[in-house]
């Protein structure tokens, strides 16, 4: 489940186990449906603070074909450090 912090302020989500996650403003994250009953997180979402994005599994799909067309036209670029050779020479 994806949620966005929708204040001007970076906030600290409380999550189940003690956990927390730190949203900067206008931030999104991952949490689980378990975090979703959570009551402290319950009462963010009734506040205004943070919002519960419905259906992130089709933003997602339309960013990966925008990452497509980006690494096609890296592909004529020499590489970095994974194309580095090591040991002796």
């Amino acid at each position: 489940m994806e949620i966005k912090n929708i204040s001007k302020k970076p906030l600290k989500v409380p999550l189940p186990g003690g956990k927390s996650l730190f949203l900067g403003p206008n931030a999104k994250g991952q949490v689980s449906d378990k975090s979703a009953e959570h009551p402290p997180f319950q009462e963010m979402v009734e506040s205004g603070e943070i919002e519960v994005i419905v259906g992130g599994r089709a933003k997602t799909t339309g960013s990966l074909s925008d990452s497509k067309g980006i690494s096609g036209s890296n592909t004529g670029k020499s590489g970095g450090a994974a194309m580095r050779k090591s040991g002796d020479r």
